[in-house]
């Protein structure tokens, strides 16, 4: 009877649990997040306004479309793509947010393997 009480008690404590997830405050701004690509960390600019982005890594900028799904995902094209890769459009998903963070999922459309990463908004 007990254990039965403390798994209602532990539902009703993690039901009550919501996560922040304020997505209109990073549809435009300067944002910033890194990637470990095996033992180098790399990091990311990226420049938004509601239907553009610019993206600056390492010595490389790219320019893509931004149509919004709903206030927490997008489509990322690529204007000027180099590659087969690169025509493929990203879908991303802004899962919480945190102050002037936002942790998102990304993956290419038609692909089933998603990936994490966390931004930080550094002006607006």
């Amino acid at each position: 009877m007990r254990l039965l009480c403390l798994i209602l008690l532990l539902l009703t404590i993690t039901s009550c649990y919501q996560v922040e997830r304020d997505c209109s405050k990073f549809k435009t701004g300067t944002f910033q997040f890194e990637a470990v690509s095996g033992t180098e960390i790399f990091t990311t600019k990226i420049i938004r306004n509601d239907s553009m982005e610019i993206e600056y890594f390492k010595d490389q900028v790219d320019t893509a479309t931004v149509r919004w799904i709903n206030d927490c995902e997008y489509i990322l094209q690529k204007l000027n793509p180099k590659n087969k890769a690169e025509k493929k459009a990203i879908h991303i998903k802004i899962l919480t947010t945190d102050k002037n963070t936002y942790t998102f999922e990304f993956k290419a459309i038609g692909n089933s393997s998603r990936s994490k990463a966390t931004a930080t908004k550094i002006s607006n």
